[in-house]
């Protein structure tokens, strides 16, 4: 890995914050600690912030994208409906942004995740790990294959449960750029219902969050596809707390 400018010179676009999750909502209960609670600035941005890590293909294994076989190294395959997640990686004025990581992680096919303190019900899968990664191609396309994830309830309020979910981590060209997260599937019904998913006041955006079906790239009895275009908010640097001096 290595730390290289970004490809473009100048100071990074200012984020469009209206578009982003509020900080504080109550019905999500753990915002009410974490939220910020004075006035948020934005910084211009510096090196710190306009350059970032360049990987090599080098450090990537041949089955880092595919979570169906990459737990077991291909001895044994994942439980679960298996799905094609792709799309291209973008920044915020439609260009493509290549060689980038793209990291996932998500929940096995009964909601559970590979993780200690995860105590739901739901069975481990000995065969999935819950984790990939890729670099985008030279037109930021990306892909990874995997299992369909399954919803799980958590302790918000006395019945709440996550839509099926992935998580995903871009690094983009710059620390500036760096984004995670979520993708939610078309057609569940569970994203209505969803704490977390409604702290993203604007519809339009959630529906962003939201991969449709893509049958052009479904493998007939096989898998199906979902496609899921990402884009980087562009180049500037993110908003920081107004905390005062000394206080």
């Amino acid at each position: 890995m290595t730390l290289t400018p970004s490809r473009d010179a100048g100071p990074l676009i200012p984020r469009n914050r209206s578009i982003h999750p509020v900080p504080y909502d109550p019905d999500y209960k753990t915002s009410v600690t974490r939220a910020p609670n004075l006035p948020l600035l934005s910084m211009e941005s510096t090196p710190s912030e306009e350059t970032g890590p360049r990987f090599g293909h080098a450090r990537l294994g041949p089955l880092d994208n595919n979570l169906i076989l990459n737990w077991t190294r291909g001895a044994a395959p994942a439980v679960g409906e298996r799905i094609l997640v792709h799309g291209r990686v973008l920044d915020e004025n439609a260009r493509p942004v290549p060689q980038t990581l793209v990291e996932v992680w998500q929940a096995n096919a009964g909601g559970r995740y590979r993780h200690v303190k995860d105590s739901y019900f739901a069975p481990l899968d000995p065969n999935f790990g819950g984790c990939g990664r890729t670099l985008t191609d030279d037109e930021g396309r990306y892909q990874f294959l995997t299992i369909r994830p399954g919803a799980y309830p958590w302790p918000n309020r006395g019945n709440d449960w996550r839509p099926m979910h992935i998580h995903v981590s871009v690094f983009g060209h710059s620390f500036g750029q760096r984004l995670i997260t979520q993708l939610y599937f078309e057609g569940d019904p569970l994203i209505a219902h969803c704490p977390i998913a409604a702290t993203v006041k604007d519809r339009s955006a959630l529906d962003r969050l939201v991969a449709p079906l893509d049958f052009s790239m479904s493998r007939p009895l096989d898998y199906l596809a979902y496609k899921f275009d990402i884009v980087l908010r562009g180049r500037r640097q993110t908003m920081f707390e107004n905390k005062l001096e000394g206080m």
